[in-house]
């Protein structure tokens, strides 16, 4: 089959749309070759055996907006080819024998998308009226985004131009990349594409790449490995105008809280092994599981779950709407940021977010670290460390927590960008969509690397937050801190309870994953 511009769709859409370059006056074409306007007409009926051919002298050739008996003509040409059972309507089926007869290629997503655009009577099919209305409908948006990408406003995308809207949204790609777009839509060889071009091309595609690429490379809103630093997710224009995005943070939420509350043992023993393990009191993994059912029971694993899944909510919609609140203040009015501006606006969010819930933080580790009947509860722990140490203790730590975002978020976003724009072009060929596996791959290992690069500040955050609980124990800055844990165990001290904090990722990255995808079904999420 047929995949590029030289198949049968484009010439036929450029006979049933006349060659306008102007998206404000329309324009027939007189019998001597020149222009006349014609002033719009209303929408266009079915063309009927009583139609009349056009006098001599008159206008053969008229705009799509503008109608005509012969623009009739084309479009019931079009409407026909696509009608493949010839019952008056184009349904979904019809759409996918039709346009593989002409060569065009299209998911069956994307042709649902198509029917239920233009379907306003809800029958489940196009009618000939309804049909020219989406095809009119949808040339008025792909002219908006045709604008955006002409940087230059000569009427024409050339290389360069491609290259930068991609680069200015963070994916990169090479010029021959770039000529090989300009290629599969260039029907007269000269290497760049005018409107009508671009129109022919895209005209019955349901969507445009750069939004289906934030639709499906959605990265912190679906996957949660126990810290919420991560820079935000981009959402299009529809998904905040429907309020979809709402539904993606509340999906992403839950989905946190089950897969920490899987994981959390496996979070405890990285807090245990942070705080207490040293040269001379060594802690193995299975040491400490053990150790931790000894001294409490097996509940004893899931100390501190609580008030980390409570924060999740808070932390997530603080974090996003500081994020789009900087974005507005740094002035941006595109639909999305470029890599450099989204890291500095998600680490201001982040840091945002987290000064706004950093007692809950304080509060997780002293209940990971409680002893059996140290605390009642999330409250009284507050009410004892409030009583006892004063407001202060709620923010210990918090320095070298600020300090991990930056290498925490940048090495993850870099890493997760790399990994998209190197699969996006080697492997996306009909779709953005990387599939599942793709996906926790990419997430898995951005993720690893943004909390390896950052870990030393994490332990001592840790640390920090957990002195007081260390009866007569010296209360430490966190230079000192880091001093004494390079004097006393190494470099390699800076990374106690690594290994824990490892062994959840994986499982935390697909278990958020699964949840996300089942509660977006269950919240009515429409993302693809």
């Amino acid at each position: 089959m047929i995949h590029q511009q030289g198949s049968l769709m484009p010439s036929l859409l450029s006979d049933v749309f006349c060659q306008c370059q102007s998206g404000d006056t329309h324009l027939g074409v007189d019998p001597g070759g020149g222009h006349t306007e014609d002033p719009p007409s209303t929408a266009p009926r079915q063309p009927g055996a009583g139609d009349r051919h056009s006098e001599p002298g008159q206008s053969t050739h008229q705009c799509d907006t503008c109608g005509g008996p012969e623009q009739e003509h084309r479009l019931k040409v079009l409407f026909q080819v696509l009608d493949v059972n010839g019952d008056g309507g184009i349904c979904v089926n019809d759409l996918t024998i039709g346009l593989k007869k002409l060569g065009v290629h299209r998911t069956e997503h994307e042709l649902r998308k198509i029917v239920k655009a233009g379907d306003k009577d809800l029958d489940g099919q196009l009618d000939f009226e309804e049909f020219v209305h989406y095809l009119r409908d949808h040339e008025k948006k792909l002219r908006l985004v045709f604008k955006s990408l002409d940087k230059k406003n000569d009427g024409r995308i050339d290389s360069q131009e491609i290259m930068q809207s991609l680069r200015d949204l963070g994916v990169v790609i090479s010029e021959e990349q770039s000529d090989q777009i300009l290629r599969s839509m260039d029907k007269n060889g000269t290497m760049t594409i005018d409107w009508n071009e671009w129109r022919d091309y895209h005209l019955l595609h349901p969507a445009d790449n750069i939004p289906e690429i934030i639709l499906h490379w959605k990265h912190s809103t679906i996957f949660d490995v126990g810290e919420s630093v991560l820079v935000p997710d981009e959402f299009t224009a529809e998904e905040k105008k429907t309020g979809m995005l709402w539904r993606h943070l509340v999906a992403g939420g839950g989905a946190g809280a089950v897969s920490r509350t899987c994981t959390a043992p496996l979070d405890r023993l990285k807090v245990l092994m942070q705080v207490h393990s040293s040269k001379s009191n060594s802690m193995r993994i299975s040491g400490g599981f053990m150790q931790m059912i000894r001294e409490g029971g097996v509940r004893s694993l899931w100390r501190g779950n609580g008030i980390n899944v409570l924060k999740i909510a808070p932390e997530s919609a603080i974090k996003f709407m500081a994020y789009e609140q900087i974005k507005r203040l740094m002035g941006s009015n595109q639909e999305t940021l470029g890599i450099a501006e989204r890291l500095v606006a998600g680490s201001l969010a982040g840091a945002f977010a987290q000064s706004s819930i950093y007692p809950m933080e304080v509060l997780k580790t002293r209940l990971a670290l409680r002893k059996t009947g140290q605390y009642s509860g999330i409250v009284h722990c507050a009410k004892q460390i409030f009583q006892k140490e004063g407001a202060a203790a709620f923010y210990k730590g918090y320095v070298p927590n600020m300090l991990g975002i930056i290498p925490y978020a940048g090495i993850d976003l870099a890493v997760y960008e790399t990994l998209k724009n190197y699969w996006l072009q080697r492997f996306a060929t009909d779709s953005a969509d990387p599939g599942v596996f793709v996906l926790l791959a990419c997430g898995t290992t951005s993720c690893t690397c943004g909390q390896l690069s950052s870990y030393p500040l994490a332990l001592v955050r840790t640390r920090m937050q957990a002195q007081a609980t260390q009866q007569g124990g010296p209360q430490m800055t966190m230079s000192t801190l880091f001093r004494h844990i390079i004097k006393t165990e190494g470099p390699l001290g800076l990374y106690r309870g690594l290994a824990p904090n490892f062994m959840k990722v994986i499982p935390s990255v697909s278990i958020s994953y699964v949840v996300y995808e089942y509660l977006k079904v269950q919240l009515g999420v429409q993302s693809k």
